[in-house]
């Protein structure tokens, strides 16, 4: 333990980042700005040899944020697990899916575990900052890691840290936004605190790996309760003949008792359609239920349907049919701003729509090609007249937009953002959720 301190001390400790993806590369950036040599493993040739170049194929990492490291020789990149033979420091990034049932798919935790244990060795600190399941550190990786006879606390030290990464968000990245860490032992959290906050502004330290396990999935699953809320609040609105988002602009007012939450096409992105399910997972496996959880993933995996069905509704009302309709879906990325797809509601929009008769395609700004479960698309000129669409479809409403236009020339909108509130006035070509 005190070799690998003083190592992470001085900043001569290896830092081996697994997974240099949406998490693992602002990692390795902010590992490499505080002066610690360190190394991307992934898979993926391409990022591998992106990287390896200075580029960024981030949104939120900009080049200049690598180059000037792999110009001085303290970042680097390499598909070949071997170079964990030379870590002193590991941090698994690896993504954590759900399988066809919904439950935990562990496949590339487990990978990257075994590929650690292959090349482990004595004073080696190891850190799992993939989202999964309560339990996951000391059930999984410390088994596999003592395995051969470490001693955790002595010759390994394990501990999980749930990443907080928001994509697009200009405020808080990964430096400044506070980190919250679990160790598998005391020592282990020493030894896991001593390396973050050499690069993090705050680190939060808990009990126990499981503790910061779980403060991940109440994060997100405090997000998808509160937005299946506002969903169904929506729906609910609708039928009364009430506007859903002024009711919430207006409940926002409040101020105390009251945080708002606003609805929409449904949930994207790898975390909050995700994570809550793990949660559930794990209660179903100890003969419980996570019933807000699954209740809230019912409503908000129904949006998509919904909105279809308001497509449809508009659609009727200036007496047009689904069959041959001509939609212009605006937005598929998952959230405004970015150009991740993963999850994107606007990916089960569209098969709906097209199983409906309706001829779609897409505009984005972020996306210009889509690829997607099953779907492939090359996204409309940005600049082209909205009114060459029977109706287009507001599902992410990127800032790009340009309202007075889109509003000028379509013909008819259904806007589930809520975008067109400070522009509209009164028009009945637009519909809201």
């Amino acid at each position: 333990m005190t070799s690998l301190l003083q190592k992470i001390q001085v900043k001569s400790a290896r830092v081996v980042v697994v997974g240099i993806g949406y998490v693992g590369l602002p990692l390795i950036a902010e590992l490499a700005r505080a002066g610690f040599r360190t190394t991307g493993l992934d898979k993926d040739p391409e990022k591998v040899r992106l990287l390896n170049a200075g580029e960024s194929y981030i949104a939120d990492v900009s080049a200049g944020d690598l180059a000037p490291y792999v110009q001085s020789r303290l970042l680097d990149a390499s598909t070949d697990p071997a170079i964990l033979r030379e870590a002193d420091a590991v941090v698994v990034c690896v993504p954590t899916p759900l399988n066809k049932t919904k439950g935990p798919d562990m496949r590339f935790i487990m990978t990257a575990t075994e590929e650690i244990a292959r090349y482990q060795h004595d004073d080696m600190l190891v850190i799992l900052e993939s989202t999964t399941y309560p339990g996951t550190t000391s059930e999984v990786l410390v088994p596999k890691l003592t395995k051969q006879g470490a001693i955790l606390g002595r010759t390994v030290f394990i501990a999980f840290s749930p990443e907080r990464v928001d994509p697009g968000n200009r405020i808080y990245k990964t430096r400044n936004t506070p980190k919250v860490l679990g160790g598998a032992s005391p020592e282990c959290l020493a030894v896991a605190t001593a390396l973050y906050s050499q690069i993090l502004d705050r680190v939060v330290p808990v009990s126990s790996t499981e503790t910061a396990e779980m403060v991940k999935l109440l994060e997100n699953t405090f997000r998808a309760v509160n937005i299946g809320l506002v969903n169904e609040i929506a729906m609910m609105s609708r039928k009364l003949g009430v506007d859903p988002f002024e009711v919430i602009r207006a409940a926002a007012t409040k101020p105390f008792g009251f945080m708002p939450f606003y609805p929409g096409p449904g949930l994207g992105g790898h975390c909050i359609p995700v994570d809550p399910l793990y949660l559930s997972w794990k209660l179903r496996s100890l003969q419980s239920q996570a019933r807000f959880i699954e209740l809230a993933d019912s409503i908000n995996g129904g949006m998509p349907a919904y909105v279809v069905e308001r497509t449809g509704e508009a659609l009727s009302l200036h007496g047009k049919p689904f069959g041959g309709a001509e939609i212009l879906i605006y937005g598929v990325a998952y959230k405004r701003n970015v150009r991740d797809v993963r999850e994107s509601p606007a990916l089960a929009i569209i098969q709906d729509l097209v199983k409906r008769g309706a001829r779609v395609s897409y505009m984005d700004p972020h996306v210009p090609e889509l690829e997607e479960a099953g779907i492939k698309m090359t996204g409309v000129d940005p600049n082209s007249h909205f009114g060459r669409f029977d109706a287009v479809l507001i599902v992410t409403d990127h800032s790009a937009m340009e309202h007075q236009r889109l509003l000028a020339q379509a013909q008819l909108v259904i806007d589930t953002r809520d975008a067109l509130h400070d522009v509209m006035g009164d028009r009945s070509n637009v519909h809201g959720l």
